[in-house]
């Protein structure tokens, strides 16, 4: 028996919660410029009321503290809507493998996604430290 023998061949899902608000914000956005990742996050993530969201899970406009899992390097991301996005600042647009990735993802929970080349990447969210709807604010 080889190390491959004992890995898995899918990874299991992740567990994604995604607010109504930000499920129809998002649907309201091209849907030929989704990518696949993000449709089906949004089809099959648990949906809940903006206000019954928990702290600790990645919605838009959330800024959360991230360690990538193959260089133990840690980064402070901001999950935004393509317009607003500067991935050298740290703002992640949900269209990009990355943001798609992220969207929904409680603390704890790993991101998972590949790059445009095709490499995997994933991160660990390791602290929520702004959401907009645990701030009170649903205008983001």
């Amino acid at each position: 028996m080889t190390l491959s023998d004992t890995l898995p061949t899918t990874l299991p899902p992740i567990e994604r919660t995604l607010t109504q608000l930000d499920l129809l914000r998002l649907s309201r956005l091209d849907p030929r410029g989704l990518p696949p990742a993000l449709a089906e996050c949004l089809d099959t993530a648990d949906v809940v009321d903006h206000t019954d969201i928990a702290p600790d899970v990645v919605t838009m406009n959330a800024e959360c503290r991230v360690q990538d899992l193959a260089t133990g390097a840690q980064h402070t991301v901001r999950l935004c809507y393509p317009a607003d996005a500067d991935p050298a600042a740290g703002r992640w647009s949900v269209l990009s493998p990355a943001g798609a990735g992220l969207l929904g993802v409680h603390c704890g929970g790993t991101a998972r996604w590949r790059d445009l080349q095709g490499r995997a990447h994933a991160v660990q969210v390791l602290e929520v430290l702004y959401q907009p709807e645990a701030a009170g604010d649903f205008t983001r």
